[in-house]
C-alpha cells in the first residue's frame, strides 16, 4: 500500500456521506480538503523551526500562524455539512484576511503579501460555480481597494527597508507562486477525473445504446429527429443518418402520421403519450421491391430541461420505440379467433332456425293427412281425395329425405369422410338428364334452359352421382333467382385436360359482400325478411366440397340485378390424391369454414337438390 493510497483512505474517511457515492463530488471534497490540511501540517511542524531560526516572533508573526488553524476548521466544515460552495466562500474570506493583515503591517498595496489577492479568484475557480468565483473577485479588488485608501491616507505602520521589501517580495511571489501552482494542479487533476467519468458514462450509454432493443429517440416538437439509437439499425435496416430529420416521419405509414405527431406535440406540452403506428422496414437484398411495415409502439415524454437556464429552447421530446410486431399478429389471431366463434355460435343459431322451418313444414303435413286418411270414414273420402293425400305425404317424405341427405352429405364432406366413387362415365348424357330433370321447374317458373354440350364431349372419370349432384344444385338454384321471362344457360366444353361447365343466369345477382361468403354451410344471401325462396343454404356449399373432393374449380361471377355465371372446372382423368385435400382451388370464394365471419343475408344461397328426384316421373324435354 503506497503512501497515496493511505491518504486518499484517509481523506474518503473524512468525506460528507452526500458525496460518498458521486465521483465527481468525491473528487471536489477530496481536492479541497487534501491541500489544506497538508498545509496545514506543514506549518505547523515548521513552525519551531522558525522560532529556532528567527527567535520570538513578533505578534503579526504569532497571528499568521495562529490563521493557519482556519484550513483545518474549514475541512472540519465541509466534512461535517457536505456544502462545497460553502466551504469556498469562507476559504475565500479567511485567505483573504490573512493577505489584508500581512499587507497592512508590511507595505499596504506594495506588500510581498498583496501579490496573493490573485491566488483568491484562483482558488475560487475550483468550486465550479460562477457565483463564488464572482465573489472571490470582488472580495480580492475590494481588498486591493483598502490597501491602497489605507496607503494614501498614511495609516500604514512604518515600511521596512529596501533590503527587507525585496526579500519579503521574492518570498511572496515565489510563495503565491507555488500556491497557484498547486491550485493548476488540482484543477488538472479534476479535469482528468471529469474526463475520465465522462468517458466511463460515455461508454456505459453507448454500451447500453447498442444492446438494447429497444430504440431510443430525441425529438422536435414537429417530430424532426435530433438522435436516435442504433437499435434503429437493426429494427429499420437503416442507418441512423438516414432517419434524422425528418427520415423516420418518410417511414410512417400514411394512415398513422396524424397520431404519430400528435402524440409528440402533447409531449412537448408536458404530457406523456403512448401511441401505436407502422413503420416501413428496408426490405433484405433479396426481398427487394417489396413493402414491409412493421408495427411499432412510442411511449414519448418531454425532455428534462432547466428552463430557468434556457427558456427560450424549443420543447423536445424523448421517446422510446419497441417493435411489437408480434403482439398485434397475436391480437389478430386472437380477433380472429373470437369472430370464429362468434361465427360458429351464429351458424348454430341459424342451422337451428332453417331446419326447424325446413323439417316442420313436412312434418306438419305427413301429420295432417295421414290423420286425414285414417279418419277417412268420418270425414268420407273418395279413392281421388285418398290418392292426392298419399301423394303429398310422399312428397313431403321425400323433401325430408332430402334435407335430411343433404346435412348428412355436407357432414361428411366436412369431416373428410366423404368417399369418391371413381368410375368412367359420359358427362354430356349425365349433363342431359339433369337438365331435362329440372325442364318442368324452369317451365313453371317461366324460366328458358338452355343447354348447350358438344357431342364429342369425351369420357371421363369420376364420380358420376356427385357430377349429377353439382349439376343438379347450381341449376336448380339459377331457376329458383330467375324472374319470369329470364333465362338459364348450361354448358359443357373441353379445355386443356379439363371439362368446363358454365351455368349462368339472368337472375337478381349476388352483391359484392354476400359473394365473399357463398358457398358456406347454411349461408343464404340476402336478409331474411327479404327472401322469397325457401331453402336450407346447403346446395353451393355441397356443389364447393364436391369440386374440392374432384380437385377441381370453382368461380362465381354476379352482379346484383344482372344475374349471376358459376364455373366449374373438373378433371377429365380423377386421380386420388394420397391425402385428402384441405383446401380447394377456389378465385373468388373464401374456404369453406364454420368459423365464418356472420353477416345480414340479402339474396337466398343454392339449395341442395339430390338424387332422390330422378325417382320422379319420366323426363320432360327442356323448353326452347
Amino acid at each position: 500500500m503506497t503512501v497515496l493510497s493511505i491518504i486518499r483512505d484517509c481523506l474518503d474517511a473524512l468525506l460528507h456521506p452526500s458525496a460518498r457515492y458521486d465521483a465527481l463530488t468525491r473528487a471536489r471534497h477530496r481536492a479541497f480538503m487534501a491541500p489544506r490540511l497538508l498545509g496545514s501540517l506543514a506549518a505547523f511542524a515548521a513552525f519551531p523551526v522558525y522560532l529556532a531560526m528567527r527567535g520570538a516572533p513578533s505578534a503579526v508573526e504569532v497571528a499568521a500562524f495562529a490563521w493557519l488553524i482556519a484550513p483545518i476548521m474549514l475541512s472540519w466544515f465541509l466534512s461535517r455539512t457536505g456544502r462545497y460552495e460553502g466551504a469556498h466562500v469562507l476559504s475565500s474570506l479567511a485567505l483573504a484576511g490573512l493577505i489584508m493583515a500581512v499587507a497592512i503591517t508590511t507595505g499596504g498595496i506594495e506588500s510581498f503579501a498583496a501579490v496573493w489577492l490573485v491566488v483568491v479568484p484562483l482558488e475560487a475557480a475550483l468550486s465550479a460555480s460562477r457565483r463564488v468565483a464572482a465573489f472571490a473577485s470582488l472580495l480580492a479588488l475590494s481588498c486591493a481597494g483598502v490597501l491602497i485608501l489605507v496607503g494614501q491616507l498614511g495609516w500604514l505602520p512604518v515600511e521596512p527597508s529596501a533590503a527587507q521589501r525585496g526579500v519579503l517580495m521574492a518570498f511572496g511571489v515565489a510563495s503565491a507562486t507555488l500556491y497557484a501552482a498547486g491550485l493548476a494542479f488540482g484543477a488538472e487533476s479534476l479535469a482528468r477525473t471529469s474526463v475520465a467519468l465522462l468517458s466511463r458514462e460515455e461508454e456505459r450509454y453507448h454500451l447500453l445504446a447498442r444492446n438494447m432493443s429497444d430504440v431510443i429517440s430525441r425529438h422536435q416538437r414537429n417530430g424532426a429527429v435530433q438522435f436516435i439509437s442504433p437499435a434503429a439499425e437493426a429494427m429499420l435496416g437503416l442507418s441512423v443518418t438516414q432517419l434524422h430529420g425528418h427520415g423516420l416521419f418518410d417511414r410512417v405509414h400514411v394512415a398513422d402520421r396524424p397520431a404519430y405527431l400528435t402524440a409528440l406535440s402533447d409531449a412537448a406540452r408536458g404530457e406523456v403519450r403512448s401511441v401505436e403506428f407502422r413503420l416501413r422496414r428496408e426490405p433484405a437484398g433479396t426481398e427487394r421491391g417489396q413493402v414491409d411495415f412493421i408495427w411499432v409502439e412510442m411511449r414519448c415524454r418531454p425532455l428534462d430541461q432547466d428552463q430557468g437556464r434556457d427558456g427560450a429552447r424549443e420543447a423536445e421530446v424523448v421517446a422510446v420505440m419497441r417493435d411489437v410486431t408480434d403482439r398485434k399478429h397475436s391480437e389478430q389471431a386472437l380477433d380472429k379467433a373470437r369472430n370464429a366463434a362468434e361465427a360458429a355460435d351464429a351458424a348454430k343459431t341459424r342451422f337451428l332456425a332453417t331446419m326447424s322451418h325446413e323439417l316442420r313444414t313436412p312434418l306438419n303435413a305427413i301429420i295432417g293427412f295421414s290423420e286425414m286418411i285414417a279418419q277417412e270414414q268420418t270425414l268420407m273420402l273418395g279413392a281421388a281425395q285418398r290418392k292426392e293425400y298419399a301423394q303429398l305425404i310422399n312428397d313431403s317424405g321425400q323433401h325430408l329425405l332430402s334435407v335430411v341427405n343433404g346435412i348428412l352429405d355436407m357432414s361428411k364432406m366436412e369431416s373428410g369422410n366423404f368417399e369418391i366413387a371413381s368410375e368412367p362415365f359420359a358427362p354430356r348424357a349425365s349433363l342431359l338428364h339433369c337438365c331435362n330433370l329440372l325442364a318442368l321447374k324452369a317451365r313453371e317458373n317461366g324460366v328458358d334452359l338452355v343447354t348447350d354440350a358438344a357431342q364429342d364431349l369425351p369420357v371421363m372419370t369420376g364420380d358420376p352421382r356427385a357430377f349429377k349432384q353439382i349439376v343438379l344444385n347450381l341449376v336448380a338454384n339459377a331457376i329458383k333467382f330467375t324472374e319470369r321471362g329470364g333465362q338459364v344457360s348450361v354448358s359443357a366444353a373441353v379445355t386443356g385436360s379439363q371439362l368446363t361447365l358454365r351455368i349462368s343466369d339472368t337472375g337478381v345477382g349476388i352483391a359484392p359482400d354476400d359473394l365473399k361468403r357463398i358457398g358456406a354451410p347454411f349461408f343464404q344471401a340476402g336478409k331474411t325478411y327479404q327472401r322469397r325462396h325457401e331453402g336450407t343454404g346447403l346446395g353451393l356449399s355441397i356443389v364447393k366440397s364436391l369440386v374440392a373432393l374432384h380437385l377441381g374449380e370453382l368461380t362465381v361471377q354476379s352482379r346484383v340485378g344482372e344475374g349471376t355465371a358459376v364455373t366449374v372446372k373438373l378433371p377429365l382423368v380423377y386421380t386420388p390424391p394420397q391425402t385428402k385435400p384441405v383446401e380447394s382451388k377456389v378465385t373468388t370464394l373464401t374456404p369453406v369454414l364454420r368459423q365464418e365471419p356472420h353477416k345480414e343475408l340479402r339474396e337466398e344461397s343454392h339449395e341442395q337438390l339430390n338424387d332422390q328426384r330422378h325417382d320422379q316421373p319420366a323426363p320432360v324435354k327442356k323448353s326452347a
